[in-house]
């Protein structure tokens, strides 16, 4: 059994326009683990996100999934992530139930559906379109997925934004029951979170990197 933390960013770094967005990053993630990715606006920490889930690819540096190159075990890999972002990534022609039966693992029953966007307020909403319902409710459809994923390591790009008190207290609690659970979590937010065990993560804008479009 590996004793290598479930996730390991070693030396990464990504050029954009010739210059490195910030300075080589390197950090460990145990099963358990929170970690929340701190820097100014701009200094790239959807970019080192993206980085992580593979959505981009690092200009040097390496990622490693228990021990392993996610270029060895990709799909093992990305079975294991969940990424929500800035975008909600909500259809705005399907009802909340349909985007959340279309975002879920194909063996969610549709019990779990039901019960997941009760756990996110959405009860009373499975059937309205997804084009009358709100920003924040658009979030809260997002955020649902958190109930129905598999995924051992979730990356939550502000996942606070656009829900209310209640929608961040139930937020929070669904985070802390992952981690008892066993899963890790590495998010960015401007929400002061209380959770036991939260470590941060600084991201540092490279030196050479000047104005970046």
């Amino acid at each position: 059994m590996s004793t290598a933390p479930l996730l390991t960013v070693e030396q990464l770094s990504y050029e954009r326009d010739d210059c490195n967005v910030f300075k080589p990053v390197n950090l460990a993630v145990e099963a358990g683990d929170i970690l929340q990715i701190e820097g100014a606006n701009g200094a790239g920490k959807t970019t080192l996100m993206r980085l992580m889930t593979s959505a981009l690819q690092p200009t040097a540096g390496s990622i490693l999934y228990q021990g392993r190159s996610i270029a060895q075990c990709r799909y093992e890999y990305l079975a294991d992530i969940l990424y929500i972002g800035h975008q909600s990534g909500v259809k705005m022609a399907l009802s909340a139930e349909e985007n959340l039966r279309w975002m879920s693992p194909a063996s969610t029953s549709a019990n779990q559906i039901a019960e997941a966007l009760v756990t996110v307020g959405l009860g009373g909403y499975a059937d309205v379109p997804c084009y009358s319902l709100s920003a924040g409710q658009h979030r809260r459809v997002a955020l649902a997925r958190l109930t129905t994923s598999r995924a051992k390591i979730w990356f939550l790009d502000e996942p606070f934004t656009s829900i209310d008190k209640q929608g961040v207290a139930a937020l929070q609690n669904q985070l802390q029951n992952h981690l008892a659970q066993g899963g890790a979590i590495l998010l960015s937010t401007h929400q002061n979170l209380a959770i036991d065990g939260l470590r941060t993560y600084s991201v540092e804008p490279h030196a050479d990197r000047g104005e970046l479009r």
